[in-house]
């Protein structure tokens, strides 16, 4: 079971489960109220998907007011925001959309909160729409689906620039880093 959570092995769970079955009782029955007081309590945000508690929702990132209710950053999950939120950097709010377009899987429109992030839109006013979606194949169509859709609602869509990790060497890069780069150069001051 525990081999199910993501970033966890077969060895790490096999280990995990000998620790809970032949170590410390008490932690085994405090980690089970713990999972079902999150299971009883923690909800999805109405909103954005953020993870928050039931009495909660909205979330507080979604009723913030010192956040700028005009700019939208649109992820693929609710990890990608609170990998964002460390950053500091970014002050409009959220909305994940619970995966990615995928011919593969059979993930379209309709299985996405795209509805929800319309009509969003509509009752926020919002105005600008950033994409922080992942580069591979079927983010890459996401993003070109969401960006067709929501400028032909007259909203600014823009994206995260792409472009060499700090610290890396041009050598270790693979060519569609590299030529992200390039095309998002910027001006040297």
């Amino acid at each position: 079971m525990l081999q199910k959570l993501p970033g966890v092995g077969r060895r790490s769970a096999e280990r995990m489960t000998l620790a809970l079955a032949q170590g410390d009782r008490a932690l085994a029955r405090r980690l089970s109220q713990a999972l079902q007081q999150m299971d009883e309590e923690v909800v999805s945000c109405a909103r954005c998907g953020h993870p928050t508690t039931r009495s909660q929702d909205p979330c507080t990132l979604c009723t913030d007011p010192e956040r700028d209710p005009r700019l939208l950053c649109v992820v693929e999950d609710p990890g990608d925001i609170v990998r964002l939120e460390r950053t500091g950097v970014f002050h409009g709010r959220y909305h994940a959309l619970m995966g990615k377009l995928s011919a593969g899987s059979g993930t379209g429109p309709g299985q996405l909160r795209i509805e929800p992030l319309l009509k969003r839109i509509a009752e926020e006013g919002v105005e600008e729409v950033l994409l922080a979606l992942d580069t591979d194949t079927e983010s890459e169509t996401t993003a070109g689906y969401l960006r067709e859709l929501l400028e032909s609602r007259g909203i600014t869509v823009t994206r995260l620039a792409r472009g060499l990790p700090s610290g890396s060497a041009i050598e270790y890069l693979d060519p569609d880093t590299l030529a992200g780069a390039v095309r998002a150069r910027e001006r040297f001051e």
